[in-house]
């Protein structure tokens, strides 16, 4: 059938099939591939009738005479021209998928599970869960059903992330086409205003706000950057629909993933030095105590240990718990340790150790720089168990 590309008709004419003319204006909006694949067999016509259809299959030749025989507009048979179109636009919709291309869809109405998308002439799915958090930001009242309804006949921007011509499956996305024109925007760091979209007990997934006022992407806070506080269940802490500021601490590009923090807006008083919580002179307060040459410090559960394997690792010449202190507050029942943000005095750095409400400060002679340090102790934390 592509081999017909021209055919002799009365009076000695050809009639040649155009590469690519397309009637319908979604493929002129559209034409994003270089060289498109779709074939039409519809001869250019400015009028609103339906144009013929010429092929050698319907088509006389005898020599030396001026006879010949064409099928007309109204018995002419479209199956092969229709057939031919899909199959070239399930072609063109691989191509979309392959080369990540955004592409303008007209909605053409919506079912209980999503959207009804047009694209050239198939027409694709576009479920709920894939809409960008744009629509349920914007009026949060208002049910999928009524926000589908009211998006019926409009064009928005989607992603091919499904072309299965066999099982006829053309799947699109709002939110990976989102992704690829609003993630550039963003940096590590950042603090922008945000919106619970759901909350669990593990984290909240918040919807960001983009200089437009509107809601384009959706990132995770975990648990553990809700607060400096303990947080058991993030659902006692936030709610659907609060609105908040989160910063940016991590932006997975290749799996589109933004991991968020609201604690981190907020410094945590030990990160630097324990002076917030441990004043430099002697004090009888409970909740705040020095260590000096009366008070010994019992290290927290398991730092024995791990001073000792840090006494192992070259380039550490000593390790000496220096101050302790008590918390109002519970972070945490578990060990933790890390290398303070203060700076060094010579070779000495100062580590920070926490279980409960208990706070140690430890000293630490070393040869070794910052990241040395780290990876120092990346090594004994592997060891300890």
């Amino acid at each position: 059938m592509h081999a017909f590309t021209a055919a002799s008709v009365a009076g000695g004419g050809f009639a040649f099939l155009p590469h690519f003319l397309n009637p319908d204006s979604a493929y002129q909006n559209n034409a994003l591939i270089a060289n498109p694949t779709p074939l039409n067999f519809l001869s250019h016509s400015s009028s609103n009738k339906r144009p013929a259809i010429f092929s050698t299959s319907k088509v006389s030749v005898s020599s030396g005479s001026s006879s010949s025989s064409t099928r007309t507009d109204d018995d002419v048979d479209y199956s092969l021209f229709a057939q031919a179109r899909r199959s070239a636009d399930w072609k063109a919709a691989r191509a979309y998928h392959e080369k990540g291309l955004l592409y303008e869809g007209r909605i053409e109405g919506y079912n209980g599970g999503g959207l009804l998308i047009k694209f050239y002439s198939l027409v694709g799915f576009l479920p709920f869960p894939q809409l960008s958090p744009s629509h349920s930001c914007k009026e949060p009242y208002k049910s999928i059903q009524d926000t589908a309804k009211a998006l019926t006949g409009s064009i928005i921007s989607v992603k091919v992330i499904q072309a299965d011509e066999e099982n006829r499956k053309l799947i699109f996305s709002e939110k990976e086409a989102s992704w690829s024109k609003f993630s550039p925007q963003l940096n590590v760091g950042d603090i922008v205003d945000a919106k619970v979209g759901s909350a669990e007990d593990y984290g909240a997934f918040v919807h960001l706000r983009f200089p437009d006022g509107l809601y384009h992407l959706t990132g995770l806070v975990h648990v553990s950057e809700v607060s400096w506080d303990l947080v058991q269940d993030v659902r006692d802490v936030l709610a659907e629909g609060d609105d908040l500021k989160v910063k940016i601490v991590n932006i997975d590009r290749e799996k589109s993933r933004i991991t968020l923090s609201i604690k981190q807006l907020e410094e945590d008083p030990l990160l630097e030095t324990l002076d917030k919580v441990i004043p430099q002179d002697v004090s009888v307060d409970p909740d705040s105590l020095n260590a000096d040459d009366h008070f010994i410090i019992e290290p927290l559960p398991g730092l024995d240990t791990i001073v000792e394997e840090l006494l192992k690792e070259d380039g550490i010449d000593s390790v000496k718990i220096s101050r302790q202190g008590f918390e109002k507050r519970v972070v945490s029942q578990d060990l933790q340790l890390w290398l303070s943000n203060a700076p060094p005095t010579g070779d000495q750095y100062t580590l920070l150790a926490r279980a409960g409400r208990q706070v140690q400060e430890i000293q630490l002679l070393t040869s070794l720089d910052q990241d040395g340090i780290k990876r120092a102790l990346q090594r004994v934390l592997e060891r300890v168990p």
